[in-house]
């Protein structure tokens, strides 16, 4: 057997010492070039000047009296409701309006009636019989330029009528209309019975957009539409539809009405009659979430249902806290980022206390809420350790092998 001389020894180490050395350089080099594993960002183009934010934000402790305040403010909230032109329903009365279609009847005078073979029409293809036209649906538009025998109120209001002449139409009633056509024809007809109906109702629309499955202009007939009509009659909402803040827009002014306050709890003051030009859309639930975040079993993004959610449920769909990492100290809910960047609100809720386990069913969360679970310290002490241990036992072992 050949002696090792204190020479090969020598020799032996300095080659080892040459390895370890050249590992580490190897390490260090494939460490920052871009054909190492992962993803990889060069940040020599990018200036970061490291300055951390200073600002800071009052905590407000989730407590009884924060619970009672908070119940206190919502009931003492009011809402600013539209004004209609008429309040009571049972007073409503369609007021004829420019492009409105009317069938005239005046009996024992087929000369003077709307006649079902030609037409008195101002204008458009006539294509569609007076039966027809009853026919159609009173909220519907008729399709394409198929309007039905009768008189359209021209542009300005007028219509034109045989022995009466043109004579203004809009603004007034079918009735008032009907008196004022028998009044002009009783020089020429004794007693005349006149009847003045509307056969299409083009003039006056509401436009229905958003989460529901027909959009489109519903016209506005002699039945008052209100809001739940029009997005019944608009085919229902879709699945997504948040019918919590359906959004109103009323001579350029923006109004949110809650429906679902009308389906759920008979509130008839959110079913307001809509009148011409009205802009309903019903929007989806984007506007109406919570964010679950920090030591949860499942951070996720929640819709509010029905308006209504709390912290134990936004927890509870986060499949809890984790039981060993979580500081049950600190269940934050973080408000107010969207409307208020520089002034957000913060609320801290101590889950080792009896009462808060309680209150966390009782605290409401808005929408757009970020409900976060902080992390224990010993947590943070472990995740710093499995970062370094890998480094740590590298070098153990390449120690190792120097000797």
């Amino acid at each position: 057997m050949k002696k090792l001389t204190a020479n090969s020894f020598a020799n032996l180490g300095s080659k080892v010492g040459s390895t370890f050395a050249a590992t580490l350089l190897l390490t260090s080099f494939l460490s920052a070039c871009a054909t190492a594993p992962g993803n990889y960002l060069d940040s020599s183009r990018l200036k970061d000047d490291g300055q951390t934010p200073t600002e800071t934000y009052p905590v407000h402790l989730i407590d009884a009296n924060l619970i009672v305040a908070q119940a206190q403010a919502a009931a003492s909230k009011t809402q600013e409701l539209p004004t209609s032109a008429i309040a009571d329903p049972s007073q409503y009365v369609y007021r004829l309006s420019p492009q409105d279609i009317l069938g005239i009847t005046v009996w024992d005078h087929p000369e003077l009636t709307t006649p079902q073979g030609s037409t008195l029409s101002a204008g458009g293809n006539t294509t569609q019989s007076i039966g027809g036209a009853l026919q159609q649906p009173y909220t519907a538009a008729l399709p394409g330029q198929a309007d039905p025998y009768g008189q359209t109120i021209a542009a300005d209001g007028t219509i034109f009528f045989p022995f009466v002449g043109r004579i203004q139409a809009a603004g007034k009633t079918a009735g008032q209309l009907r008196d004022q056509l028998a009044s002009g024809l009783v020089r020429y007809i004794r007693n005349p019975q006149v009847d003045v109906r509307v056969l299409s109702y083009r003039g006056q629309k509401v436009q229905v957009t958003g989460e529901v499955k027909t959009p489109g202009p519903l016209a506005i007939s002699d039945v008052p539409l209100t809001l739940v009509d029009a997005i019944t009659r608009s085919g229902g909402t879709n699945s997504d539809a948040d019918i919590q803040r359906v959004r109103l827009t009323r001579n350029h002014k923006l109004y949110v009405l809650d429906a679902d306050r009308m389906l759920d709890k008979g509130d008839t003051t959110q079913n307001v009659m809509l009148q011409n030009n009205d802009v309903i859309n019903v929007p989806d639930r984007t506007d109406s979430r919570v964010f679950v975040m920090g030591e949860v079993k499942t951070p996720i993004q929640l819709p509010i249902i029905r308006g209504r959610m709390t912290i134990a449920d936004a927890l509870t769909q986060g499949g809890g806290i984790l039981d060993t990492d979580a500081n049950p100290r600190q269940i934050f809910v973080m408000r107010g980022m969207k409307d208020h960047p520089t002034t957000p609100e913060v609320f801290r809720l101590d889950m080792t206390q009896p009462d808060s386990i309680m209150l966390s069913s009782q605290f409401q969360l808005k929408p757009l809420d970020v409900v976060y679970v902080g992390t224990a310290a010993s947590t943070t002490f472990n995740r710093v350790l499995q970062q370094v241990l890998p480094s740590v036992q590298t070098l153990f072992y390449l120690k190792q092998l120097t000797r």
